[in-house]
């Protein structure tokens, strides 16, 4: 977990806990507050989907999360942000991510909070696995752009990543 004066952000195998990340961002000068939850959904592509299993490569996935955060910060000034996302297996109907996004006006709590899923799924490595009651494939890439067989990049893959990772 990476702490800072204005934001949160966690990888995790324990279940979500929203309070926290509301008592983290709710401040007097705040005037919104946007939720978001990504949970595991039961249907996907008309597969039923049984557990989805999350892994990432973690001291990286936390930097690019704070990086995600300061765009965030440079669209919406004093934003305060809570980003928790699961690792492990998450049950069908479980929140696999949370990111909690606190404003002065609700524009820039709406735009951060779509902001940072998006930005999550194009660039954060996070993989994920679907167990369907038939079978089950790892996604690869949240954006589900590239799948990766094994579970993760190859790693020449990951060492590109990492050098992408020094700038931030």
């Amino acid at each position: 977990m990476i702490q800072l004066a204005w934001g949160i952000f966690e990888l995790t195998e324990k279940p979500i806990e929203l309070q926290p990340c509301l008592d983290f961002v709710i401040r007097p000068e705040m005037g919104a507050v946007n939720v978001f939850l990504g949970t595991a959904r039961e249907w996907t592509h008309g597969r039923k989907t049984v557990l989805l299993r999350y892994e990432a490569y973690v001291p990286m996935a936390e930097k690019m999360l704070v990086q995600i955060g300061e765009e965030v910060r440079a669209m919406a000034e004093g934003a305060r942000i809570a980003v928790v996302h699961r690792l492990g297996e998450v049950a069908i109907g479980e929140a696999a991510v949370a990111i909690v996004v606190a404003t002065p006006h609700r524009d820039g709590a709406y735009a951060g909070s779509r902001h940072i899923i998006e930005r999550i799924k194009e660039m954060v490595p996070i993989w994920k696995k679907e167990q369907w009651e038939d079978g089950e494939a790892w996604i690869g890439d949240q954006g589900e752009r590239v799948a990766y067989p094994e579970g993760k990049p190859p790693v020449d893959a990951l060492s590109e990543l990492s050098e992408r990772t020094k700038e931030v």
